[in-house]
C-alpha cells in the first residue's frame, strides 16, 4: 500500500443541485436493498465514510434509535445540504456531526468508533486500501464495517440495447480516467483482507426484474435511466460520448420501458467484516 494516498480528479455525476437531490432520491429507492441485515443493532458511534448530501444518514439513524454517526466527506456543498436536510429532522437532533475531511486522513483519534458505513463511495475514491486502513484505524476492537459497492460489469437489458451499453461502457471509462474504480465491489474482499480486518464476508446482491414484478420493474428502469443521464453533462465535456449514442439510448430505454417483457439485471456486493 502506498503511503500517499492517489487524488481522485473528479465526480462523474457532478455536484449540482439535481444530483443532490437524485442522491437522496436513489437512498430512498435503494433502502431495504442496501440497509436490510446490518450489524449495527448494538452500534452507538458509527462513521459514516462519504456521507455525501448524509441521505444514508437520515436512514441509518432512522434504523437504529441508539445511534450517532458522524459522517464525513471532502465536498463542502454537500455537506451543507447535509446539514440543512437533517435539521429538518428533530427526531435526529444531537445525534449526527458533519466533518469536512479527506477519507484517506481521517482526522480523529484511534478507537473512536464502534461501527462504520459506506455505500457507494469506495468506486469514487482513487485509493480504496487507504481508505479502508484509514477506516480501521478508527475504529475499536470488535467494530463492524459495511461496505456496499457497485460491480458496472454486472449491467443488461432486454431488449438488447447495443446504445444503450455503449454508453455504459464509456461511462466506466470515464470514471477509470479520474481516478474511480466501477469494478471495485467484485475487489472488496481482497481490500479488506489486506488492510487488517477479519471475519469478512461478502454477498452479492442481485436486482434481477422481469415479467413477474412489472411495477418494480418499471420503478428500476426509470431509476436507471435518471441515473445514466445525470452522466450524460461529464461524459459529454470529456468527449467520452456523442450525441447521436445519447439519443439512441434515450431511445432504447423508452423501449424498454414500454416493452412488456422487458427484463432489467444488475448486481452489486456488500462486503461486512470486524475489527479483531
Amino acid at each position: 500500500m502506498s503511503t500517499r494516498a492517489k487524488e481522485a480528479q473528479g465526480y462523474v455525476h457532478g455536484f449540482t443541485a439535481a444530483e443532490r437531490e437524485r442522491l437522496y432520491r436513489q437512498a430512498r429507492f435503494l433502502e431495504h436493498r442496501v440497509h436490510d441485515g446490518l450489524p449495527f443493532r448494538r452500534a452507538k458511534q458509527m462513521l459514516e465514510v462519504g456521507c455525501g448530501v448524509g441521505a444514508q444518514t437520515e436512514i441509518l439513524l432512522r434504523r437504529y434509535p441508539d445511534l450517532h454517526v458522524t459522517g464525513i466527506d471532502r465536498n463542502a456543498a454537500n455537506l451543507a445540504s447535509a446539514r440543512q436536510r437533517m435539521a429538518d429532522h428533530g427526531w435526529a437532533a444531537g445525534r449526527h456531526h458533519f466533518v469536512e475531511g479527506d477519507a484517506a486522513k481521517i482526522p480523529f483519534e484511534a478507537d473512536r468508533f464502534d461501527s462504520a458505513f459506506l455505500c457507494w463511495i469506495l468506486e469514487h475514491v482513487a485509493d480504496p486500501m487507504m481508505v479502508l486502513a484509514e477506516t480501521r484505524r478508527v475504529l475499536r476492537p470488535g467494530a463492524w464495517i459495511t461496505v456496499t459497492e457497485v460491480q458496472n460489469a454486472s449491467f443488461f437489458l432486454e431488449p438488447y440495447s447495443p446504445q444503450t451499453l455503449a454508453y455504459w461502457m464509456s461511462f466506466n471509462d470515464h470514471q477509470l480516467d479520474v481516478g474511480g474504480d466501477p469494478f471495485v465491489g467484485a475487489k472488496l474482499g481482497n481490500l479488506l483482507q489486506a488492510t487488517g480486518y477479519r471475519e469478512i464476508t461478502t454477498e452479492v446482491r442481485a436486482i434481477h426484474l422481469d415479467n413477474r414484478w412489472p411495477g418494480e420493474r418499471a420503478e428500476f428502469i426509470a431509476y436507471w435511466t435518471e441515473l445514466l443521464l445525470s452522466g450524460v453533462p461529464g461524459l459529454q465535456a470529456a468527449g467520452k460520448v456523442s450525441g447521436d449514442v445519447v439519443e439512441g439510448m434515450k431511445r432504447e430505454l423508452d423501449a424498454v420501458a414500454h416493452n412488456p417483457n422487458a427484463v432489467f439485471f444488475y448486481t452489486f456486493v456488500q462486503a461486512q467484516a470486524q475489527v479483531l
